[in-house]
């Protein structure tokens, strides 16, 4: 029985130095990790800075369960995440457009500093991510069994860029293009908002104006009647300029207030060559060349309207770019209409057919 009073001491004070030697260990670590990523820059920061995208390729949990913000892209975005080992959260605190990301991460009740920071470099992307902050007492015991914090972290999100690579290269560069034809385009009413951009801005301006958009509805309570989607009044290459609208179809007709920024309006029906484009924005050039090239090869004539790309599936609806579905329609003229064919004339009957031809031809 004695013995058995000395074992348990034993182990007690075994447990203790052990608690003891493991809370005097270094819980701290500032780990930066780089590697080069397979996809453009303005690509690889718009996938990071959606935090939406994050539980595809973030390696905190392997059965990560997540719960987003309303909006999961930018300043003030946010998810918080609960698995099997570990919990947390992430917020964006800042961004600068294709270039750096700044967030708070929230790691088992701790914070943590996260900078991201994104470099051309011949076509793909440099991304480098540094993550300051300190461990708890049990992922403590972890990484002291395991080479000490720095080790442990820089591990985790070495893991997560590899996985970041990995998924975006197969969501990027998986996509369909198919030119759908010739199509009635029904007309509808619609509160849009419009301006003058630089080709280069086009995405980060469409994509703003989108967000505000929605922002408008919910204010307002107004309920969408279909999907959004983009009117292009003009399309200069030469000068890099374009006129576009981001629109939102509604029921009836609507009013805004004098001087709003987001104004009523309607299109008529229109006959337009149509092409489904099921991937990435990025393929959108590729999508645009095969309809031009469809209304060449058809000897089809564009008419005097507005173009249009109706976002029918976005990163609200479904997981990945792979999936988004975006319909392109190119306005083209009315079909000839049909020529009623003459009556052919009578054939004249010569007065006398030589010998010669009427052997050569079997007539």
């Amino acid at each position: 029985m004695r013995i058995l009073k000395y074992i348990f001491l034993l182990i007690v004070l075994l447990a203790v130095g052990v608690s003891v030697f493991i809370a005097t260990q270094k819980g701290d670590y500032d780990v930066t990790v780089t590697r080069l990523v397979n996809t453009p820059r303005p690509v690889t920061f718009s996938y990071v800075n959606d935090l939406k995208n994050w539980t595809q390729w973030a390696a905190f949990d392997d059965e990560m369960e997540a719960e987003f913000s309303a909006n999961t892209v930018g300043k003030g975005a946010y998810f918080f995440w609960e698995g099997n080992d570990n919990e947390g959260g992430v917020k964006t605190l800042s961004t600068k457009e294709n270039d750096s990301i700044k967030q708070q991460l929230d790691w088992n009740g701790l914070p943590a500093d996260m900078y991201w920071t994104f470099k051309d470099s011949a076509g793909k992307t440099k991304v480098t991510l540094r993550v300051k902050g300190r461990l708890g007492f049990m992922p403590k015991v972890k990484a002291t069994l395991r080479g000490g914090a720095n080790r442990i972290m820089s591990a985790l999100y070495e893991n997560s860029i590899v996985r970041l690579d990995k998924t975006l290269e197969r969501e990027i560069n998986t996509f369909t293009v198919k030119v759908d034809g010739i199509v009635e385009k029904p007309g509808h009413f619609y509160l849009g908002q419009t301006i003058i951009s630089t080709i280069d801005n086009l995405p980060k301006n469409i994509k703003i104006m989108m967000g505000t958009m929605q922002r408008f509805f919910k204010k307002n309570n107004i309920p969408m009647a279909g999907k959004p989607f983009v009117r292009y009044e003009y399309y200069d290459t030469n000068k890099g300029l374009t006129k576009f609208s981001v629109c939102i179809p509604v029921r009836e007709e609507a009013f805004t207030s004098p001087g709003s920024d987001v104004v009523a309006g309607k299109f008529a029906a229109f006959r337009a060559v149509k092409t489904t484009l099921t991937g990435d924005y990025s393929h959108l050039k590729e999508a645009w060349d095969k309809t031009f090239a469809y209304i060449g090869a058809n000897n089809l004539t564009e008419a005097d309207a507005d173009y249009m790309e109706v976002y029918r599936t976005g990163k609200d609806d479904v997981k990945g770019p792979s999936k988004y579905v975006t319909e392109i329609y190119v306005p083209i003229g009315a079909a000839p209409a049909p020529v009623a064919p003459k009556p052919a004339a009578a054939a004249p009957v010569p007065a006398q057919v030589p010998a010669s031809a009427t052997d050569e031809f079997n007539l």
